[in-house]
């Protein structure tokens, strides 16, 4: 019993050195944090001084006899009250959807620079000009206002805004939305308004 007396205290000891370590850390005194003299300290490491919020509980005894333990814990739970952690939510980022999200950055300043390159001597087939049919439809019902619209070369930018400029009119000669594929665009109602006025 002794023994384990012992090791309860030396554990015990070992944990009021870190948190002192990570008290004057806070404060700037110091930088190394002694977390390996023990196994109590190694497996309390992301508590104490990590991205963890921590609570401390210091249990007192009213008794006379139990006066300077309750006062030794009260003194430990000051120190401990005086530890910053700054805990900030961990995420876990799918590789895959990265892959993916880098992927469609890179085809997008690869288009972007083959525009401002003025490489536009592209000859559309009709497999282009379906491509570009999907890309209006997606971009019209793309709830996303900030969304980029990206579609390559000059050429397939004109066949791009001659499409729009077909929805438009279609749109602008029927009192009916327009929906493309059960979904409804983004260019109607007060927008089509105003793009009427500007090009009378």
């Amino acid at each position: 019993l002794q023994k384990e007396a012992r090791y309860i205290n030396l554990s015990l000891h070992y944990l009021e050195q870190v948190i002192v370590a990570l008290h004057e850390r806070s404060t700037g005194g110091r930088n190394h944090v002694p977390y390996r003299n023990s196994m109590m300290t190694s497996v309390l490491r992301d508590s104490l001084g990590g991205n963890c919020k921590t609570v401390m509980v210091g249990t007192a005894a009213i008794e006379d006899r139990h006066l300077e333990e309750s006062m030794s814990t009260c003194r430990f739970a000051q120190r401990v009250a005086a530890i910053k952690n700054n805990a900030t939510v961990n995420e876990e980022l799918d590789p895959a959807l990265l892959i993916r999200r880098l992927k469609k950055e890179a085809a997008e300043l690869k288009d972007e620079l083959k525009l401002l390159n003025g490489d536009d001597a592209e000859d559309l087939n009709e497999d282009d000009k379906k491509e570009c049919q999907k890309l209006v439809q997606a971009y019209l019902v793309q709830q996303d206002l900030e969304a980029l619209f990206v579609a390559g070369s000059l050429a397939r930018y004109q066949e791009c805004f001659s499409l729009l400029r077909d929805i438009y009119w279609q749109k602008a000669g029927s009192n009916e939305p327009l929906k493309m594929n059960g979904a409804e665009p983004r260019i109607q109602g007060n927008l089509l308004g105003t793009l009427e006025g500007t090009l009378q």
